[in-house]
């Protein structure tokens, strides 16, 4: 792969970019501490902005390192940063990236998780040179499976009782998209 950090990406209605200081309020009003959010997280709702700020500084201060991408999610029409989408593990050795994401509740429903997601998919498979996206989500929240099928992921399989997040030992269902079967969708 060829790493090229959190670069600007643009759809119809977000703009994927870094994350910015100022973002700290919006990310903790729109959904860093709401419990419904963080309820299939690993991490718990942020009891204060302060816990907010002291996270983005310490995220913002990785993204010099090329093999970093975490983007925070604006929604154009409002000018506010809804949510997250970032790669939270990279296997150099089979070329593989798997994505996490989350995203404040007053926005669940609109389809915008899967476009942030098939953004994030196409940059990896085109500008880093991904051969697998993969993301996993807890069997009791299967509306995150729906958003890895939107955009265009297939189900691989459920690993029974091997994650833990906020619930508790959990169901790990997985996803994936090969970049042959991304091409082929496309066209490409």
């Amino acid at each position: 792969m060829q790493h090229k950090g959190t670069k600007t990406i643009e759809t119809n209605r977000l703009i994927l970019r870094q994350f910015r200081p100022k973002d700290a309020e919006y990310m903790y009003k729109n959904w860093a501490s709401d419990p419904k959010v963080t309820a299939y997280l690993t991490w718990p709702a942020h009891p204060n902005a302060e816990l907010t700020k002291a996270l983005l500084t310490d995220w913002i201060n990785h993204y010099s390192e090329p093999s970093y991408y975490n983007w925070v999610i604006e929604l154009k029409e409002i000018g506010e940063v809804i949510g997250n989408i970032s790669v939270v593990e990279l296997n150099e050795r089979i070329e593989e990236a798997d994505i996490g994401y989350c995203m404040g509740a007053a926005w669940w429903g609109n389809a915008i998780m899967p476009e942030a997601l098939n953004a994030v998919i196409t940059y990896l498979f085109e500008e880093v040179g991904a051969n697998r996206v993969a993301a996993c989500h807890d069997s009791n929240n299967p509306k995150s499976g729906r958003v890895m099928e939107k955009a265009g992921m297939k189900l691989e399989g459920v690993l029974r009782a091997a994650a833990v997040n906020n619930q508790g030992i959990c169901n790990k269902v997985c996803y994936s998209i090969l970049k042959n079967e991304w091409k082929e969708a496309r066209g490409l």
